[in-house]
């Protein structure tokens, strides 16, 4: 019998027990499954993969202890080709065949134009990074060429310009002779063309291969959103941006297309990039081999491999492949694009998701700079444009802020007579909005509308090479850093250097007078959250700008002061007084009122009725309906 003060009953204890044995013995069951079963075919799966990946050309270096030295003992330690045309200077190193040492001849690291920016460097240098290209196969009889293997130059000449080409060749023990050809353009595209002569009696399968490898991260490498840095590449009709984080992350990536693309590593300002040839399918990958920062450096790395080739015995076989290593220059990179049939190679260049504004806006301050011979000049005139551009917009907010600061004297009268009654304020005031014709967020709109032209500004001075040490006037010698000026040494005329915290220079200071003095056109806010924050925010937004390009922050000032006398001119034509460091004395009171309270948001109450009459149509008046009296019974007479 079940005792009934027995919180569990003897059936239930055997369903508790019962129930507790499936679950012990489900994962006794699933832990011998996952012993014997799935660990032996998971510890299959990567030695297969494994043994794969050391097939190809990437993981056949050595991942050794590296012994960073000076870059140009290391360059020394070879035999190499000179690299020569005009644009660049540079060297190939005979061991290995490997381009991995690439100066930039018109860019400089600093405005001083000491030291050329270095693109390509060898191994075990501070920022090694070098364009790789060979062969691949499945044999294990076939002898192939490695990073170690010494070339030997073929004829005379070893500088490699415009116009003259330099071969190297190096021939195994098995009679195969095996040929490199290296070609440069004017600027800064290589060609390398592949030969294998096969003076064997056997015949092999071989695949060719080129590969840009980093290791570790840029010198300069930010990291930030506002820009890719990192692994990029065209492949097929997608467009692949992978961060070195990504990379690291996530698994390496592997792509076969037959129909063309480019694979490479990009920088702020400069892109290398592999670019096969278009009508042949290919595999792309993006790989990693992760590393110790300071023993053993993580290699990244993009590599493309072409399909399988036929080594006939007596016969001989060649694949060339196009390598561009140099400044992210659009009108280069759009030549390049027209003359090698290459799909996207603009892509190249960040231009962001506003492409359709940020590209335009490039070509139009390029096509100035050109003119002007100045691009802080180029950047005035293009803001003046702007500013034209935007005309509308701009006079429809200032008219709307004038109107705001008409009725300011009946918003104070109306704060004093129900300052204790925040629900019958709010509908006074609706009333009033409604009676004078003013919108508060009539003004909202068209500047929110702007700030799409802003955020597609600063992505164009960001990205443009053409700005990088690019003069302006005065003490700005470079419109891609911040202005080296601080208001703490009064800018700089005392002898001593202002921490780079307070770093606010003059151009930033002069956005900040713009910036106030539109504040004090801009009509009194109606509660006080709004009005602590436009309260700072022309000292916030200063000081946060005053770190970014000078070039930006000149594109800002400018714009505000034009900001600023559209407005003023609007506000003269309706009317209204324009004080500049004083305010009406209504509106003084106006601030005390707004500081005591009550808050209100007659703004977002108007928003809220727009929204609605828009989705549901405005409402119709309904009249009012007195129900009728009910009738009186009659009274039944005797």
């Amino acid at each position: 019998m079940n005792d009934p003060h027995n919180p569990m009953n003897n059936n239930d204890k055997n369903q508790y027990k019962n129930l507790l044995m499936f679950f012990i013995m489900l994962v006794a069951a699933y832990m011998i499954y996952d012993h014997f079963v799935v660990q032996p075919r998971i510890d299959a799966l990567e030695l297969a993969n494994k043994q794969k990946q050391e097939e190809q050309p990437q993981k056949a270096m050595n991942i050794a202890k590296e012994k960073i030295k000076a870059r140009n003992l290391i360059i020394e330690e070879n035999d190499r080709i000179v690299i020569e045309n005009g644009m660049v200077n540079g060297s190939i190193n005979l061991r290995g065949g490997r381009i991995d040492d690439i100066l930039l001849k018109q860019y400089y690291k600093t405005i001083e134009k000491k030291e050329n920016v270095e693109l390509l460097s060898p191994a075990n240098t501070k920022f090694p990074q070098y364009i790789e290209m060979g062969w691949i196969t499945s044999s294990k009889t076939l002898e192939l060429p490695s990073s170690d293997t010494i070339w030997k130059v073929a004829g005379h000449n070893s500088v490699l310009s415009k116009g003259k080409s330099v071969t190297i060749f190096w021939e195994n023990k098995q009679n195969i002779r095996f040929e490199k050809e290296f070609n440069i353009d004017e600027n800064y595209l290589i060609s390398v063309e592949q030969r294998v002569i096969n003076k064997s009696d056997n015949e092999y399968v071989i695949y060719p291969y080129s590969l840009i490898s980093r290791h570790g991260k840029p010198k300069n490498y930010i990291g930030n959103l506002i820009m890719h840095e990192g692994l990029l590449g065209y492949i097929g009709d997608e467009l692949y941006e992978i961060s070195y984080k990504d990379l690291e992350k996530d698994a390496d990536m592997s792509i076969t297309a037959n129909n063309g693309g480019w694979v490479g590593i990009v920088e702020k300002y400069w892109f290398t990039g592999i670019i096969p040839k278009q009508d042949e399918e290919h595999k792309y990958r993006f790989t990693h081999t992760q590393g110790k920062e300071g023993i053993y450096r993580t290699k990244y790395q993009v590599d493309v491999t072409g399909s399988a080739v036929s080594l006939a015995a007596g016969k001989v076989v060649s694949y060339t492949d196009k390598y561009f290593v140099g400044p992210k220059k659009l009108n280069l990179l759009e030549q390049y694009e027209k003359e090698l049939g290459i799909k996207h190679f603009d892509l190249v260049v960040d231009f962001g998701w506003l492409y359709f504004m940020t590209k335009p806006f490039y070509y139009v301050i390029m096509f100035l700079n050109q003119y002007v011979g100045n691009f802080g000049v180029a950047i005035i005139i293009f803001t003046v444009m702007l500013r034209f551009l935007v005309f509308p917009l701009a006079n429809t907010s200032y008219r709307s802020f004038a109107n705001m600061r008409k009725v300011a004297p009946q918003i104070v009268e109306l704060r004093d007579i129900y300052k204790d009654d925040k629900v019958r304020l709010q509908k006074e005031l609706m009333e009033l909005y409604q009676r004078e014709g003013v919108n508060p967020m009539a003004g909202c709109l068209p500047i929110l509308l702007q700030i799409p032209i802003f955020f597609a500004m600063y992505k164009v001075l960001y990205v443009a090479i053409e700005m990088r040490h690019a003069p302006f006037f005065g003490w700005i010698h470079d419109l891609s850093a911040p202005d080296p000026t601080s208001f703490v040494n009064l800018f700089g005329l005392l002898p001593f250097d202002a921490p780079s915290i307070l770093h606010i220079g003059a151009w930033p200071c002069l956005m900040l007078i713009g910036l106030l003095m539109q504040r004090q056109m801009n009509p009194p806010p109606q509660d006080p959250l709004q009005r602590h924050m436009m309260m700072f925010f022309p000292f916030f937004i200063t000081y946060i700008l005053s770190g970014f390009a000078s070039g930006l922050v000149i594109y800002w000032t400018v714009s505000n002061f034009l900001s600023v006398l559209q407005q003023y001119i609007i506000m003269k034509s309706m009317g209204v007084e324009v004080h500049f460091f004083s305010r009406p004395k209504a509106e003084e009171k106006l601030d005390d009122m707004v500081k005591d309270g009550p808050d209100i948001h007659p703004a977002l109450e108007k928003a809220k009725e727009e929204v609605e009459d828009a989705l549901f149509g405005e409402e119709e008046e309904t009249k009012e309906i007195t129900p009728p009296k009910p009738k009186k019974k009659k009274k039944k007479k005797k």
